[in-house]
């Protein structure tokens, strides 16, 4: 099969047209609608020519035997590297997500609020990743008495992030004793702040306590009963989605099987954490185009992904995902500046806090 390189200007020409019509409209592309459209200089025969060939090449396809032809992933590919002319967010979006990111009280409203901007901006779902538990270890957190032996676990990460558990133990405590293991186990954080792993951290903490429990009092015994519990099943990196209906609007997906496999793609939560940690050790703007992306079982899926962070550390990812024929000139920028404006929010609450 012929490289991308090995395309004249003719063939590149043609194919850029009928990819940009194939997003525009959602309908295979015949020869006669390329020419009304577009400013080209041959004939029909030459277009219809140069298409067949293209389809050879395996750029285009025709999805029925009567019908025009649409992009295949290596013909999207083609387009997205090497054709692709994006343009900058409007002074509208740029002006939503500055105030997303100037406004956003804490990192949870931040990241949930990213999500749902993104969806709102590109019409296609929106994806953000909480910071991951290896690069925002928790560093402080508070305990509070509930009825029935039963405490709530309220823990705050390096970004500011805030999340509980509730735990059931099996001896009563009171406020005060709830209180003086907080200040302990806090103490412990600190002094462990060097560890960045969480699991690492929790180790280091619960060996600690296991060798000081023996020289001190019933308190240390039932703060470190409380410790292991508050800590098991932590650190867990999470996904927060916005729009993921919006795929049923999308002539693609008006199959219902087809639909079904997408929608059941979205709840495979750990799918969509490997996808989008590809993303963790860019610089920039990643696209996965159909199968690349891993994302479904279905085709015509891509993935539009940027890194977040704060500083030099990388804690998450954010990503819109839609059809292969998503307005990638529209997306890509969004996406971008989404993820840097984001990041500069996080150094701000961080400092803030």
């Amino acid at each position: 099969m012929a490289s991308a390189d090995e395309l004249d200007r003719r063939e590149r020409e043609i194919l850029r047209a009928l990819v940009q019509d194939y997003i525009h409209t959602g309908e295979p592309v015949a020869s006669q609608p390329l020419l009304s459209r577009h400013e080209l200089e041959w004939s029909p025969a030459t277009v219809r020519s140069v298409m067949a060939d293209l389809e050879a090449l395996g750029f285009l396809e025709k999805p029925h035997a009567s019908s025009g032809r649409i992009p295949t992933e290596r013909g999207y590919r083609l387009f997205v590297d090497t054709m692709l002319k994006v343009r900058p967010p409007s002074v509208a979006d740029r002006d939503r997500i500055e105030r997303l990111a100037q406004a956003a009280p804490d990192v949870s409203s931040l990241i949930e609020g990213t999500a749902d901007l993104l969806h709102s901006l590109s019409h296609h779902a929106g994806v953000v990743t909480t910071p991951r538990p290896q690069a925002d270890p928790v560093r402080q957190l508070e305990f509070v008495r509930l009825r029935e032996n039963r405490v709530l676990v309220v823990f705050v990460s390096e970004a500011g992030i805030v999340t509980n558990k509730l735990v059931q133990l099996e001896f009563a405590m009171e406020p005060a004793e709830l209180e003086r293991a907080a200040a302990y186990l806090n103490e412990k954080l600190h002094a462990r702040a060097d560890a960045a792993e969480l699991a690492a951290l929790r180790a280091a903490i619960l060996t600690d306590m296991r060798a000081d429990q023996s020289a001190l009092h019933d308190l240390l015994q039932k703060a470190l009963v409380l410790a292991e519990q508050s800590f098991a099943g932590t650190g867990v990196e999470k996904v927060v989605m916005e729009g993921e209906s919006s795929f049923l609007d999308a002539p693609e997906f008006s199959d219902v099987q087809k639909a079904r496999a997408l929608l059941r793609g979205f709840a495979e939560k750990d799918r969509i954490l490997r996808v989008l940690d590809r993303v963790l050790t860019a610089q920039e703007v990643q696209i996965f185009i159909g199968a690349e992306s891993e994302f479904a079982t279905v085709p015509d899926v891509s993935v539009v992904a940027a890194p977040y962070g704060r500083g030099d550390r990388v804690l998450g990812t954010l990503a819109v995902v839609g059809p292969t024929r998503m307005n990638y000139a529209r997306v890509i920028p969004l996406v971008d500046l989404t993820a840097r404006q984001i990041s500069r929010a996080l150094a701000a609450l961080s400092e803030g806090g």
